[in-house]
């Protein structure tokens, strides 16, 4: 695999085709990307500002300074209930840790599981050598336990699942994490869990499958600061793993990025340990954005809206004659609205589109308004 043979991140061109319109001076609604609106709080930025005042301006270990680590496992030992040592932990921001985890497997093993509809996992395992399969969602897009069994061989080195799921907003119940666990177990199969949007689960509770290990073992968590403190610039993230698996991590960070600032680290370990009061007022507001949403869509002709457990976003099905593409493009072009189509996340998401409601209440409500439009035309 070269890189000139990858494909470009769908959710970014969409967004770089927003930035050239409003370069250009015309006005456009994003409903596309994925990012809270919310300001960092400022403590958090404070403590970088005095880190880099103090001298943090240097190079650090690949794995990360000992403040972020130390804190990385008092959260996961806390709040994800996973037996996770110094040596399980790795700073590193949550997409590259994707890539760096397949790099990580690499071996005799040439298969990597990924959700349809998903994330963008395909390309990551194509560059460190994987073919990438896709396990199907159920048509409501809730995990289906036996399409995976199906398809789980000698050859599959690792299954990719992500709860809450970009772009679905469905939660993995605890029953079906707990049979892929065992499934795996039983195969030699990792499991890359990606928990980016864990702080971000409404009625339900979210579980981690990282915890059904005595220590870390077979399963790679991945977690973001991105949505949960509002930090997505900063590039802030972490990953427990096995003393070996993080390692490997690590090796390929060394020959990479080397490490990330030691002000970010400083800031990140300072979110982990006090950051609980900035979580759950985010988390309130996009509760309230979250059922604004889902009430608007279901009051929309041509659409349907299923459950949306957690994240910031909707993929409500359309029965518009027309592909996601297309349908994304009008909306874009003749009511200068975005959103991202749900081909981009594999081929069981035609036929739907997504809907950031990471915005301002104003902005949804213009999207949405432009979006109702559109459906009548």
């Amino acid at each position: 695999m070269f890189i000139k043979d990858l494909e470009g991140s769908p959710s970014l061109e969409v967004v770089n085709l927003v930035l050239q319109k409003l370069a250009k001076g015309e006005k456009v609604t994003s409903l596309a990307i994925g990012e809270p609106m919310y300001k960092t709080p400022d403590e958090i930025i404070e403590v970088a500002y005095e880190s880099m005042r103090n001298g943090d301006t240097h190079y650090t270990s690949s794995y990360g300074i000992t403040e972020i680590r130390e804190a990385i496992v008092e959260k996961v030992r806390k709040k994800n209930n996973i037996a996770a040592a110094i040596d399980n932990s790795i700073f590193i921001t949550s997409k590259q840790s994707i890539y760096s985890s397949f790099m990580a497997l690499a071996g005799d093993r040439k298969k990597i599981l990924i959700p349809n509809p998903g994330y963008f996992y395909s390309e990551p395992a194509m560059l460190a050598g994987f073919s990438p399969v896709r396990y199907d969602l159920r048509k409501d897009l809730s995990f289906d336990v036996d399409d995976i069994a199906g398809k789980i061989d000698s050859d599959v080195a690792a299954i990719v699942i992500n709860s809450p799921g970009n772009p679905t907003g469905r939660v993995i119940d605890r029953d079906d994490l707990e049979q892929i666990y065992e499934m795996c177990r039983r195969s030699g199969v990792h499991i890359i869990s990606d928990e980016a949007y864990e702080d971000l689960v409404y009625e339900k509770k979210h579980f981690s499958i990282g915890s059904l290990e005595d220590s870390p073992d077979l399963v790679i968590t991945i977690f973001s600061l991105s949505k949960s403190y509002s930090m997505t610039g900063w590039r802030a993230g972490y990953t427990i793993a096995s003393p070996g698996v993080v390692s490997n991590i690590a090796r390929v960070l060394e020959h990479t990025y080397t490490c990330s600032p030691p002000f970010i680290q400083k800031a990140s370990a300072y979110a982990l340990k006090n950051g609980e009061k900035f979580i759950d007022e985010f988390k309130r507001d996009f509760k309230k954005k979250r059922d604004h949403v889902k009430s608007r869509l279901n009051h929309m002709e041509m659409l349907s809206q299923g459950p949306i457990e957690g994240a910031f976003y909707a993929f409500p099905s359309f029965s518009k004659r027309k592909s996601s593409t297309e349908f994304s493009k009008e909306l874009l072009e003749g009511h200068g609205t975005a959103v991202i189509p749900g081909s981009a996340f594999g081929p069981a998401g035609e036929g739907h589109i997504r809907i950031s409601f990471g915005g301002s209440m104003e902005t949804i409500d213009k999207g949405l308004d432009e979006l109702e439009k559109y459906l009548k035309s």
